[in-house]
Parts: C-alpha cells; structure tokens; sequence
C-alpha cells in the first residue's frame, strides 16, 4: 500500500465530533458606539458644510461689489439695496437663488407695461 492511501485511511478513522461547544458572546456593554453615525446625521452636517460654503462665496463675490457706483451694479444687473438684503438673509437660504429671485422679479416689473 503506498503511503498517500495509509495517510487517507488515517483521516478516515478520526472523527469529529458532530457539534461544537458554542462559544458564549462577549457582555453588551453599557455604552454602545455603532461602527457608522447615523445617515442623517451626515446628511444634516454635509448640508450645514454647503450651506455655509454658499454663504462664504457669496460674500465673497458679491459685498466688493458694493464698492462700485450705482450705474455699474445697474450694468451689471444688480441693485445695491438687493445685495445688501440678500447679505442680511439667515446663513440657511441660499443668497444666491434669492438675488437671481428678486432680480427677476424687477425684471418682469420694468418689462410689464403699465395698466
């Protein structure tokens, strides 16, 4: 007999057994940290993050423009009373989308013709 069928008639006769002992779970412990923060959490920091990077480039952008004369901001599109309400906004609205909002709305009232 050759010595790979001995080896496999060895591995035959062992026998395991045909449960193990189950190993008991570790204590829970008082204070439990998921491995993960919740989703809305994260969505709620991330939006906070943008909205206040909106804010920063609006800024950014917009208040040196109030250095210009009147004439310039009207070439531009801009009224100097609408930046300085849209600078006023809470940090949470978007300055932009209410500038782009009320200069539209002066828009259609000079386009509008009078009744």
């Amino acid at each position: 007999m050759s010595n790979l069928k001995q080896l496999h008639s060895v591995q035959c006769e062992v026998k395991t057994p045909l449960h193990e002992p189950s190993i008991p779970r570790p204590p829970m412990p008082d204070f439990y940290m998921p491995a993960m923060p919740p989703m809305g959490l994260i969505n709620a920091i991330e939006n906070w993050v943008k909205a206040l990077f909106r804010r920063r480039c609006f800024r950014k952008r917009f208040l040196p423009l109030l250095g210009y004369d009147d004439h310039i901001l009207e070439d531009m599109g801009h009224n100097r009373e609408d930046i300085e309400w849209a600078s006023r906004l809470p940090w949470r609205k978007d300055a932009f989308q209410a500038l782009q909002r009320r200069r539209d709305q002066r828009q259609e009232k000079q386009q509008r013709p009078c009744q």
